[in-house]
């Protein structure tokens, strides 16, 4: 081979290599949300969709993949490549809706690599004035007195508006009935309207009715006060221990995924969720920004799991 022939030879070999680089490089970043568009999830990744992509050197795709209260877009993630390039924008829903179907192939405790927090979300318990149930007192001491007299709704069954309230009637030992409705407009609708009587709104949104005299603030789910409803005492401050029932979102890639790949991503998110502006962004829409190590989003997932479990099984709750 002429010397002419061997320089050509390995230019090519060259380019080959560096176009395969290139390939490997540009491999796009799926963040698979298991819900419709518009949802809390659904903001939330494409949120940070453009600033994780600058950060990773990678182009960053929302997917929404809807079905089984979030199963299928779980299970998805679950069997996809452990190589960083398929995240999930979980919930602590799929902790619940992966135990309320048998159909649910994947175990949110085993088969994910927690990432990190992104935000979280506080419920409010909330009474129609009509009652004149004015505190949780009031309504533990009404749904004992008149067992099933007091109806609480939810946007459907598993709901987190839901599991709170199975929640709460397992350590208040309340007897109230449950009418689950198909998605949150009906459910507030009738909430508002006196239809029914007690029942879980995110902060935002309840605080709002509050101040309007619409409804009647009982407490919240969080372990804190929150700062829109200050005045509003948390379960645990009236002697509620268990009843910590905020929303909390995350990210997840397969558990295989390397440590290095799972801490790049880490950081990544802790840069973006920290800056103001992505904090506005999300307060608007209801959500606290707010990121964390993959050890403790993992600490979180271990102790919800078996909790919600519990209820679903103590209470009998199947999926609809």
């Amino acid at each position: 081979m002429k010397p002419i022939q061997r320089i050509a030879l390995a230019c090519a070999g060259m380019l080959f290599a560096l176009s395969t680089l290139a390939q490997s490089n540009n491999t796009p970043i799926k963040i698979i949300v298991p819900f419709t568009p518009g949802t809390g999830m659904d903001t939330i990744a494409r949120t940070v969709q453009a600033q994780l992509g600058e950060k990773m050197g990678q182009t960053v795709v929302v997917q929404n993949m809807a079905g089984a209260s979030g199963n299928i877009g779980a299970d998805f993630v679950a069997k996809s490549a452990p190589d960083g390039n398929t995240i999930l924008m979980g919930a602590n829903t799929m902790l619940i809706a992966s135990q309320l179907y048998k159909s649910a192939s994947f175990n949110p405790v085993k088969d994910f690599a927690p990432v990190s927090m992104s935000a979280t979300g506080t419920l409010m318990l909330v009474a129609n004035p009509k009652t004149g149930i004015k505190s949780v007192k009031d309504l533990v001491a009404l749904s004992i007195a008149k067992p099933g007299f007091v109806s609480f709704g939810s946007p459907g069954v598993g709901t987190p508006h839901h599991m709170a309230m199975e929640l709460f009637k397992l350590e208040t030992k309340a007897f109230m009935l449950h009418v689950p409705y198909r998605g949150t407009a009906g459910y507030t609708q009738d909430l508002l309207a006196g239809e029914l009587m007690v029942g879980f709104l995110p902060v935002h949104i309840a605080q709002g009715f509050v101040k309007a005299g619409k409804l009647n603030a009982l407490a919240v789910g969080s372990t804190k006060r929150h700062p829109v409803a200050a005045d509003v005492p948390t379960f645990q401050e009236l002697g509620y221990k268990e009843i910590d029932v905020d929303l909390w979102y995350a990210f997840f890639v397969p558990a295989k995924t390397p440590p290095a790949i799972v801490n790049k991503l880490n950081a990544a998110f802790v840069s973006i969720l920290q800056q103001p502006q992505i904090k506005d962004i999300l307060g608007k829409a209801g959500l606290d920004a707010g990121a964390s190590t993959p050890e403790e989003l993992g600490a979180i997932v271990a102790r919800d799991y078996p909790r919600w479990g519990r209820v679903i099984q103590l209470k009998g709750i199947v999926a609809e």
